[in-house]
């Protein structure tokens, strides 16, 4: 047979199969060799960086609460925080540079805990037993916001997986005085409270991002550089004015420590723009200092806790009616024999007063009178003009907890219902709402807004009440303060108008008549009104109880001191006395009287 003609034997056979087997496997080899580092290299950059590229979270700057003239009520401050990678300090038991050096050389997982329990001033059995709990984690908090040198001192430790990060921990300069109402955040700088809360999402601001490289013993080797920016959160600007602040939270917390009572509250503001220029509570905490706080410390017991006005409503008791058409400023009222029977319920007055006109009816605070005109009018007459007013809804500053208040409807009114309803019993309401419905009275009838935020801009309202008929009201306030239960509100060189109030709280069974709500409302200068006040001190334990003993004089301190402060001119020149303000340690403005 012809050798040419001879088939493979079985050996060469198999051999030329390995060759072209081994040749394909290195095409296809070659093939994708070529595809993942020519036309597709971003796949084997993007595994090597998950490998090697870490990105880290730069937090981004809290934005700054201010008052009305740039004063900060809440800032941020850069600390450090201490971390640990527990995972690496238990690496070192099984980590092969670390046993191959000497014994005496070698770093233990126990020894580390040690030395840094020293630097950190902990408990070496409390560390150990954190690093035991987390073990398999790549993260734990050692120390947060801590100062600098703190944290340089346990970093100078150099114990295996411990370092430290940038945070920021949130400052609250003015303390106490704007504690509810600014509110505060927690560790994590989340709000928690007030305003802090209200608008957490605007002063949050956006974190930013950075890369860098790592070894494998997790060092950092070069960064990357910075790739998102870090946003600062939104400052925000109130209509709370510093001055009239300080200067009412002193006189709330002094009369409240002097009648012992159980709590206060007070709201000024600017009738025009319907600004908060000061609302301040009793009792009160320090937000930068959380560790005794009490849950009651957190009311904002301005907005929130609700009362019976009492004869704070009569006013506008006496709006409805000249808004009626059916009384005019000399209609009189006959409150003989001074006293009015519902079946069981007997309705009084301190005593028989006759007949009176509608300004006596205020002065006096006569129950009888108000009751009378409210009774001759159509049966919904009184309630729709408090709820005109923003009796019965939100105010709408969008603060957490708002009230609504009470103000009850019924389809069909019982006439001793009417009648308590035109002094100011049976309905409920918070001091800011009380002091809105004086602002639209001081304001001839135009309500605006209320708001916390400063406006460059007078906003819009609506007229609720003829701007004669609101001027009359005022004008008839005059007399309460001139001559009757207001006078401790008097203001030198100023004409104020307001009304006293005397509550009796109510209890388990019914009202309470050894407890008291002490009240009083006002407007200045009367002539010409700027600023709306209520003044409501809860439960006085002293010897005086009555609206124009305990509060009334808060409000002649607060606001003598407050029209100096904005220049208010003085409408009655004549009684004019000379007023200096001085810086103190305690707050930065004290009123001190000339002779």
């Amino acid at each position: 047979m012809n050798t040419n003609e001879r088939s493979l034997s079985p050996s060469r056979w198999r051999l030329y199969l390995v060759y072209g087997i081994a040749f394909l496997l290195f095409a296809v080899a070659a093939g994708r060799l070529f595809y993942l580092t020519v036309l597709d290299k971003e796949f084997l950059q993007n595994q090597g960086e998950m490998r090697a590229v870490r990105t880290e979270s730069i937090p981004a700057t809290r934005g700054m609460i201010l008052d009305r003239n740039g004063e900060p009520l809440a800032v941020s401050t850069p600390t450090w925080t201490v971390i640990a990678n527990p995972r690496d300090l238990w690496a070192l038991a099984e980590d092969p540079k670390n046993l191959a050096k000497p014994v005496g050389e070698r770093k233990t997982p126990e020894q580390e805990i040690a030395r840094l329990a020293e630097a950190m001033g902990v408990g070496s059995a409390l560390l150990k037993e954190r690093f035991e709990a987390n073990r398999n984690k790549g993260f734990m908090y050692l120390k947060r916001q801590i100062p600098p040198h703190e944290a340089e001192a346990i970093l100078d430790a150099e114990v295996v997986g411990v370092s430290k990060i940038k945070e920021y921990k949130r400052f609250y300069p003015a303390g106490e005085v704007t504690a509810q109402v600014v509110g505060f955040t927690n560790i994590d700088d989340k709000g928690q409270e007030g305003l802090e809360l209200a608008y957490d999402q605007a002063l949050q601001g956006k974190p930013g991002e950075f890369s860098y490289m790592k070894d494998l013993k997790g060092n950092i080797i070069r960064t990357l550089g910075q790739e998102v920016p870090e946003q600062a959160g939104e400052n925000i600007e109130l209509s709370i004015d510093m001055r009239l602040q300080y200067l009412a939270y002193r006189e709330l917390k002094a009369v409240v420590t002097e009648q012992r009572a159980s709590s206060a509250s007070a709201v000024i503001l600017d009738v025009r723009t319907g600004e908060v220029l000061a609302m301040v509570n009793q009792p009160s905490f320090n937000p930068n200092d959380r560790s005794d706080l009490e849950p009651e410390e957190l009311r904002n017991r301005a907005v929130i806790d609700l009362f019976e006005p009492g004869s704070t409503m009569k006013p506008f008791s006496v709006t409805a009616a000249l808004r009626s058409g059916q009384y005019n400023t000399e209609s009189i009222i006959d409150t003989s024999p001074g006293y009015m029977k519902f079946g069981r319920y007997t309705i009084r007055d301190f005593r028989n007063y006759g007949k009176i006109n509608l300004e006596t009816v205020l002065v006096k605070s006569s129950n009888v009178g108000t009751s009378h005109i409210a009774l001759s009018l159509p049966q919904d007459t009184i309630w729709n003009m408090f709820y005109e007013l923003g009796i019965g809804s939100p105010v709408g500053l969008g603060f957490p907890g708002e009230t609504t208040g009470k103000l009850p409807m019924h389809p069909k009114w019982h006439p001793s219902e009417i009648a308590t309803l035109s002094y100011g019993y049976g309905l409920a309401v918070s001091t800011l709402q009380l002091a809105q419905a004086y602002m639209v009275l001081a304001n001839h009838g135009y309500k605006v807004p209320v708001t916390l935020f400063k406006q460059d801009m007078p906003p819009q309202g609506e007229q609720v009440i003829p701007a004669n008929i609101a001027q009359d009201v005022v004008h008839m306030l005059q007399a309460v303060v001139t001559e009757g239960s207001g006078k401790k509100a008097q203001i030198p060189g100023y004409n104020v108008a307001g009304k006293t109030g005397t509550v009796h709280k109510v209890g388990e069974g019914g009202y309470a008549y050894d407890q008291y709500i002490s009240l009083f409302a006002g407007v200045v200068p009367a002539t010409n009104p700027r600023l709306a006040m209520v003044v409501m001190v809860n439960d006085p334990k002293g010897r005086k109880y009555y609206g124009g003993e305990v509060s009334a004089p808060v409000f002649s301190r607060v606001m003598e001191g407050a029209l100096t402060m904005l220049n208010i001119p003085p409408d009655r020149p004549e009684g004019l006395r000379e007023v200096r303000l001085e810086e103190t340690d305690k707050a930065p403005y004290r009123i001190v009287q000339g002779n």
